[in-house]
Parts: C-alpha cells; sequence; structure tokens
C-alpha cells in the first residue's frame, strides 16, 4: 500500500457541482488503484460508483459484515454493487468481541473503524492496493465524529471532503447517475441506538434490527429504534407522528416492536434526530423541539 499524503487544503465552497465531480475524478485518478470501505449508504455507493468509472478494475468496494449492520442494510448494499458490476467484497469483522467497543463508551465509533481499518489495510497491503477510502463528506466533519481520528490513525482518505462535496452534493450526483440510494435516508450503525455506556451486545443488536424491520415493513423510511432495556424509543419525522399512532398501523407497531423482544413501546414525541443519544453528553435536550 502506498500511503498517499494530505492534498493541501483548497477552497471549494465556490466550486459548481460539476467542478467538484471533476476534482473528485482528478483525486481518485491520482490515487491509481483504492479500496472504497462501502456500507450501502448514498456516500460510500456514489464513491465506489465514481471510482469504478475512473478505475474500473483498479477499485474494490468492501462491506464488514457484523452484528452491527442489519442484514438488510448487508443484502441491499450487495444488491447494488452486483446490479452496477462493481467489484466488491464481503469481509467480517468482529468489533464486537472488542471490550472497548462493548463498553460503548463515547469512543466506540474509534474502536469500530479501528476494527475496519485494519482489516482494509492489511487488504491493501497484501494484494497491493494503493489507497483506502472512506465515504466521509463535508457536513461530517462538524459532528461528533470519533471514527474520524481512527481514519486519520490509519492514513484512510476522504477524498469527498478533499472534493468539498457535501451531502446534498452527493445525493445530486447520485440521482444523475441513476443510483438508486440518491434518497436513502442517512444511516449508522445499529449500536448507535444504545444509550453510551450500556453494553453493546449481540442481542441487543439483534432486537434493534427487528423492530427496525418492522417499521420499515409498515411503510416508514426514516426512522430509528433506540434500545433501553425493555423499552423501545421509537423514532419517526415528526410529520409522521400521526401515522405512528392510526390504529392499524400502531398495533402492527407494538407486535412487531413486541416480537424483537422489547416489552415496552413508546413513541419520541420529539420525532426523529440523527444522533438523538448525543443528546446525553452535554447537548440541551429540547433543542430540537423550536422551544
Amino acid at each position: 500500500m502506498t500511503s498517499t499524503p494530505a492534498r493541501p487544503a483548497s477552497p471549494t465552497n465556490d466550486l459548481t457541482l460539476a467542478e467538484k465531480r471533476t476534482r473528485l475524478d482528478e483525486i481518485v485518478r491520482g490515487y491509481g488503484s483504492l479500496i472504497v470501505a462501502y456500507s450501502g449508504g448514498v456516500d460510500s455507493a456514489f464513491l465506489a460508483a465514481a471510482a469504478s468509472e475512473i478505475l474500473g478494475e483498479k477499485t474494490i468496494a468492501i462491506t464488514a459484515h457484523s452484528p452491527s449492520l442489519s442484514e438488510d442494510e448487508l443484502t441491499d448494499a450487495v444488491k447494488l454493487a452486483d446490479a452496477h458490476g462493481w467489484n466488491h467484497r464481503v469481509i467480517i469483522t468482529d468489533e464486537i468481541n472488542d471490550p472497548r467497543y462493548a463498553a460503548n463508551d463515547l469512543q466506540r465509533c474509534f474502536f469500530c473503524k479501528t476494527e475496519l481499518y485494519t482489516h482494509l489495510i492489511e487488504i491493501a497491503r497484501s494484494e497491493g492496493w494503493n489507497q483506502v477510502a472512506n465515504g466521509t463528506n463535508a457536513d461530517d466533519l462538524g459532528d461528533f465524529r470519533p471514527g474520524l481520528e481512527a481514519a486519520k490513525d490509519f492514513t484512510v482518505c476522504s477524498p469527498l471532503v478533499e472534493a468539498g462535496m457535501t451531502k446534498a452534493d452527493i445525493r445530486a450526483l447520485s440521482r444523475d447517475m441513476e443510483l438508486p440510494v440518491w434518497d436513502k435516508p442517512a444511516q449508522a450503525c445499529l449500536a448507535s441506538r444504545i444509550p453510551y455506556g450500556t453494553m453493546v451486545t449481540v442481542e441487543a443488536l439483534t432486537q434493534i434490527a427487528k423492530a427496525e424491520r418492522g417499521l420499515r415493513q409498515a411503510g416508514f423510511k426514516q426512522l430509528r429504534v433506540r434500545h433501553h432495556g425493555d423499552v423501545a424509543r421509537i423514532e419517526v419525522p415528526v410529520e409522521d407522528l400521526a401515522s405512528l399512532i392510526d390504529d392499524e398501523t400502531r398495533r402492527t407497531i407494538v407486535k412487531t416492536t413486541r416480537d424483537a423482544g422489547y416489552l415496552y413501546v413508546t413513541m419520541d414525541l420529539s420525532g426523529f434526530r440523527s444522533g438523538s443519544m448525543n443528546e446525553a453528553i452535554g447537548k440541551d435536550p429540547t433543542s430540537n423541539l423550536g422551544l
């Protein structure tokens, strides 16, 4: 594996969408060969698609299979890669057996990404891939993301950031490429549904995945099932709250959530908030209420 030094920072805010895409092409072409850490979400899917266009067989998308990724998400990721003919591979990661990850402190994501990047860097070195890239975008840089520190430790690059691409840019370009995930709601690993300080277990992750599948089957697209022991705290967008308590839907959700292993099924009146578990680490829990 060839370590690619970080490129000098340059202004990208004033670039047009086409200019950002040209910039991305130049960055990726410069790698020569590339492993893309591909989860099936819009960011990594777009990067995998773009890299495949630019580098052809000199790029490979690699998906990590572990209990923190639902089987539904894995299936969708594989189907998308197959449909577009990407060079793709699924590997097994074992972060769940790392006590530091399972302890679920504020650095959980760091230990998860460390496990992932350890595998990807080893593949790059043993097979001769020049670089490993993730799907981090420019909007991610302002969030609480310990996983970004792991990327620095392993010299994993973020070409979407270097090209100045925001989430909106990536969705627009993905739509132009006719990627079906262009409007897919942002996803996070299942462990993000568990409060910090509560152990991450296979059983809890399985419960969460089953409960969220029930919500999707009921027609909800943007959702989270937050795991509080016997209590499932369901988050959907505020505009979908009325649908959630429609009597027939409510009965269905109660059944599927209890079948997943929860005793109590609750609805969060604040609605869906990405990263709402972070409210417990100093953020004002009323900040999303418009008060």
